[in-house]
């Protein structure tokens, strides 16, 4: 298996070259999770894995509380199906909620802040309300806990992975957070090991081919919780040695001609950031321009399956205008491609594309 193969293995898995579903939730279930620091390009990244899916489509699944947004692993946002959260969040949170201790020490978040905090919210929420983090801070401040400086942040982070709280639908621009129990109040609940294999499952099956440094990476289990996660799901996955690296993956992948392909992914997409060793999709002399070591991914451009460049979008009334920073020389076959692409996310987000500015 060379890198070429890995790669388009994994546009495949991911559902970017191989859309076989047609509702987001359906995605989301398939990748497991699909990271969402930033809302509105999160949308893109499952859009473009869907049929005939837009915008409106996947804000729609999320106000019916088919998928949902949370903190559910990696101490980072990410949209999962809400018949997922709960075992989710009780598998992968408490270990990043342990770790952060020193954090809350330094905010001066002690358990009898949080307490306090909690019931606050709760009493806000509770009926079915939805409030902006604006709003439950004034709630916070009121009731003399400061929170600002992060803390406000901190105590909804904490709250959420804990499974109290969870956001609901944007009001406008803004998110608003909801009671979980009562925005999903039934989702599967699995015991650990059902927990590990079926985690283990859907990363290496919608990921893969993957390593088990990769699936501990992505999914924040300690190393030896991702070995018996690996071990535990092994039966159900195919394993391929590469330079005395194993790879895992599904099965089932029908063989198929080798096709040119050209993508805009967003920032955060699951085809960089799932991966601790991203080099069969990017040259590690270009990766201080893909990703800074501060943890931000930028919106990539992918070429058969190699990244080339970085592309933004600007929003203007009913138009958008791509802007592309190329660092590899495409040919025009190529460029048309990406001109195409550029017209497929003006769709996803009702907009007219502005002709594209390839440099």
């Amino acid at each position: 298996m060379t890198n070429s193969n890995i790669v388009n293995h994994r546009l495949y898995n991911q559902q970017i070259t191989n859309q076989k579903f047609n509702k987001p939730e359906q995605v989301v279930s398939w990748l497991g999770a699909v990271q969402a620091q930033d809302y509105r390009n999160s949308l893109w990244a499952i859009g473009l894995r869907a049929k005939n899916v837009v915008e409106q489509d996947i804000e729609k699944a999320i106000a019916d509380r088919a998928i949902v947004r949370s903190w559910p692993m990696r101490g980072t946002l990410h949209f999962i199906a809400a018949e997922d959260i709960r075992w989710m969040l009780n598998l992968l949170t408490p270990q990043i909620v342990a770790r952060a201790a020193r954090r809350f020490k330094e905010l001066e978040l002690d358990e009898k802040t949080f307490t306090k905090s909690k019931k606050l919210i709760i009493k806000a929420l509770q009926g079915g309300k939805q409030l902006s983090r604006k709003s439950i801070f004034d709630i916070l401040e009121k009731s003399k806990i400061e929170p600002s400086n992060q803390r406000g942040i901190h105590i909804l982070w904490k709250l959420s992975q804990e499974g109290l709280t969870c956001f609901g639908s944007h009001e406008g621009k803004q998110p608003t957070f909801a009671l979980l129990d009562e925005w999903i109040p039934v989702s599967k609940t699995l015991h650990r090991d059902e927990a590990l294999a079926e985690i283990a499952i859907r990363y290496f099956s919608s990921h893969g081919p993957a390593t088990l440094q990769d699936f501990a990476w992505w999914s924040g289990l300690p190393a030896e919780a991702a070995r018996t996660a690996l071990k535990l799901s092994e039966s159900h996955l195919v394993k391929n040695v590469v330079k005395e690296q194993a790879y895992f993956m599904s099965p089932n992948i029908p063989a198929g001609k080798k096709k040119q392909t050209c993508f805009l992914l967003p920032d955060y997409d699951e085809f960089m950031v799932a991966y601790k060793d991203r080099s069969a999709s990017l040259d590690t002399k270009h990766k201080d321009f893909v990703y800074s070591g501060n943890g931000i991914f930028y919106p990539i451009i992918v070429v058969n399956g190699k990244v080339v460049g970085k592309w933004r979008r600007e929003i203007k009334k009913d138009k958008v205008k791509i802007r592309t920073n190329l660092f590899i020389q495409l040919n025009k076959a190529q460029y048309n491609s990406i001109a195409r692409e550029a017209e497929k996310f003006a769709k996803f987000i009702d907009k007219t594309v502005i002709p594209i500015s390839l440099k």
